[in-house]
């Protein structure tokens, strides 16, 4: 095993999906499929046949290490290499209306990977999330991002407040997404260059993260229950940034 900064080369993915994407990025190289499952996936087995990537055949068995959801497939792929903010920045280089997510401890790996599958639906830029007390990038995460992992930009850092500075002084606006703040999220013009913060499932954004922040926004609810998923709550966020770029566009 070839092992690269204290990592193996490689990282094991389970799922349809994760894997078609993963093969579509070149990554995959080695497959492990089911006894029982080799129906309803000639689409994987053509893929891998024209790349030349070897198909095992096992027994269920090998699958109970496998969180559930693993439908039966798995796949052995050269580990994505994660960014840093600055790395980011120099691939979006100097578009106007740049849009980078940014994630304050979120802890629940399929909230993580919602909000991949938002940002890659959305065109969004890339991602900054934290090193530690966050749920990393792990095959649960891949998993629940239904294949947009491969397609998504993802920067890393010890802590996403440095990330911060280095967007504001590219320009950036930041703007953070709290249920107690004052404005609604549709009376603020969400063009340019910017920064969304969303935070952690149980404590929302750190004040720490928020002093930073340009402006804070809420999602309004009239419901009896007062707020949202963090994932839903990005994608709503996301596609109000969206809707107003696109508006007098089409």
């Amino acid at each position: 095993m070839t092992v690269q900064n204290g990592q193996s080369s490689y990282e094991y993915i389970y799922g349809v999906n994760p894997v078609i994407e993963a093969l579509r990025a070149d990554r995959v190289l080695e497959i492990f499929l089911s006894e029982k499952r080799k129906k309803g996936l000639q689409r994987i087995l053509d893929i891998s046949s024209k790349k030349g990537i070897s198909v095992r055949i096992v027994e269920e068995d090998f699958f109970s290490t496998f969180p559930k959801g693993h439908q039966s497939i798995a796949a052995r792929v050269k580990r994505k290499r994660l960014l840093d903010t600055a790395s980011l920045l120099k691939e979006i280089g100097s578009k106007e209306e740049a849009l980078i997510i940014i994630l304050d401890e979120i802890e629940d790996p399929r909230n993580v990977g919602a909000i991949i599958r938002v940002a890659e639906a959305s065109g969004t830029d890339g991602l900054i999330i934290q090193r530690h007390r966050q749920a990393g990038i792990t095959p649960a995460v891949i998993k629940a991002s239904a294949g947009a992992f491969e397609f998504v930009r993802i920067a890393e850092e010890n802590n996403i407040k440095y990330g911060i500075r280095l967007l504001k002084d590219e320009g950036f606006r930041i703007i953070a997404a709290e249920a107690t703040a004052k404005t609604f999220l549709w009376d603020v013009e969400l063009k340019g260059r910017i920064g969304l913060v969303v935070g952690s499932e149980s404590k929302g954004i750190r004040e720490t993260v928020l002093r930073l922040c340009d402006e804070i926004v809420r999602i309004p609810m009239v419901g009896r229950i007062n707020s949202l998923n963090v994932s839903v709550a990005t994608g709503v966020l996301v596609f109000e940034i969206l809707r107003q770029r696109l508006k007098g566009k089409r």
